[in-house]
């Protein structure tokens, strides 16, 4: 038996699950909206359903234990501090919806060369989430809540975590 280790790109799946909403949802368009190939999504899906933020039938998130993740084991399992000053997609608070609540003079940004803002580098979970945030804001949202919970002060955490209940449909 192989141990089971989660992946940073395992949360990119799962928010982006969770940005479908209701909807159906399918591999070979979720890799292709993500741009991970499929063999990894397939993985990572296994993974996930062994961790139990996935529910067997592999097509739910089990949005209670994603919570408790995010909220108490990400900033230790996938932790991060702000590098250089670089040009990239604004994340954290930099990015909707934290940017309406806090007010601050240096922005995050995952490092992107299309990107449009300058700010302190903050390592995406997985290479391809600037160019997967850009095309769906739902998803940009959730990837930008979690790295508050990633490099934010208590402040920004608070809120995050409100924020992503709420996206999630726990409450608050």
């Amino acid at each position: 038996m192989k141990q089971q280790i989660m992946s940073p790109h395992d949360i990119v799946i799962l928010l982006k699950i969770v940005s479908y909403g209701n909807e159906q949802w399918y591999q070979k368009p979720l890799a292709e909206a993500l741009g991970i190939s499929q063999s990894e999504i397939s993985k990572s899906l296994n993974r996930s359903k062994y961790a139990g933020l996935l529910a067997p039938n592999g097509k739910t998130v089990m949005k209670m234990a994603l919570m408790e993740f995010l909220q108490y084991g990400l900033r230790y399992v996938f932790p991060q501090k702000p590098g250089a000053v670089v040009r990239g997609v604004s994340t954290s608070h930099s990015a909707s919806p934290l940017k309406a609540d806090i007010q601050s003079t240096e922005d995050y940004v995952w490092p992107y060369g299309k990107g449009t803002v300058r700010g302190h580098s903050i390592v995406p979970l997985h290479p391809a989430v600037p160019e997967a945030a850009l095309k769906d804001e739902k998803l940009h949202e959730l990837l930008a809540l979690v790295d508050a919970l990633r490099v934010g002060r208590a402040r920004e955490k608070e809120l995050a975590v409100i924020a992503l209940k709420k996206r999630l449909g726990l409450g608050e």
